[in-house]
């Protein structure tokens, strides 16, 4: 077993948009942190990595450029609980989300769970793919300009009426978001916030997004349940969120393009 970190640099030049590239690599060595611990794996988030004690691969991606999707991999409301709260796993009221798609122009939506919402952002990433396979994106420092909006329950829009989970709007698309467990706060127990890590899968994620994305094309778009499940057999696509975030995700990705009105 190895752990592997990748350096990679973001830049824009010539008017083009921006992309990143990796600059090296190194495999994990044992480090020790300014407490006197030493981390076999690189299992906290900071430790210092003393450069004298790892070799850097600069042989690594050559010709290869990432597109930059900038987003905060953690976007969330306080859920109804009382007591600390993991922030790694996700969701009904949002969390480490973890889906690039919710980057500039989008909006999320997110049902409020106590007063005053408390919202917290962060976890930010330059770019990442749907599953963020490995654990992490390419993070970043990132600086965000986001406008609040609460939508009162007398006056929502049609297609929030029955949203009780993170939905993305971009300008082309609505993204439904799926868990394992979308309420495992209070599905799991007592001992949720540690079985949630052991009890999660992508079967359960999918039929969460399924039933959900469902409900969407019944309330928002007024669909009977058979031209609902029709249009998401052919017509949506269902992506792996993260794999990574102890509760598992799953989007169905609906093209607004679908609907000629």
């Amino acid at each position: 077993m190895r752990e592997v970190v990748t350096i990679y640099e973001v830049e824009a030049a010539g008017g083009r948009l921006p992309t990143a590239h990796a600059v090296y690599s190194y495999r994990w060595t044992p480090q020790v942190d300014p407490s006197g611990v030493t981390h076999a794996r690189y299992d906290y988030p900071g430790v210092p990595v003393d450069p004298d004690t790892i070799e850097r691969n600069y042989d690594i991606l050559r010709n290869v450029e990432i597109p930059i999707r900038p987003h905060f991999g953690v976007i969330a409301v306080a859920p109804a609980y009382n007591g600390l709260v993991d922030s790694v796993p996700p969701a009904s009221f949002g969390g480490n989300l973890d889906n690039w798609r919710t980057g500039p122009g989008a909006r999320v939506f997110l049902p409020v769970q106590v007063p005053g919402a408390l919202l917290s952002l962060g976890d930010p990433h330059a770019s990442q793919g749907d599953s963020e396979l490995c654990g992490t994106a390419i993070e970043c420092s990132m600086t965000g300009l986001v406008q609040i909006v609460h939508h009162k329950a007398a006056g929502l829009m049609e297609q929030l009426k029955d949203v009780d989970y993170p939905l993305i709007e971009t300008e082309t698309e609505w993204v439904i978001m799926g868990f394992s467990h979308p309420n495992y706060l209070k599905e799991l127990g007592e001992d949720a916030q540690s079985e949630v890590y052991k009890q999660s899968s992508i079967d359960a994620a999918m039929r969460d997004a399924f039933r959900k994305a469902r409900r969407f094309l019944m309330t928002a778009k007024q669909l009977t349940e058979d031209e609902a499940i029709s249009l998401l057999s052919v017509g949506v696509d269902f992506g792996v969120s993260q794999i990574v975030n102890g509760n598992y995700g799953v989007h169905a990705v609906i093209r607004k393009a679908l609907f000629t009105s």
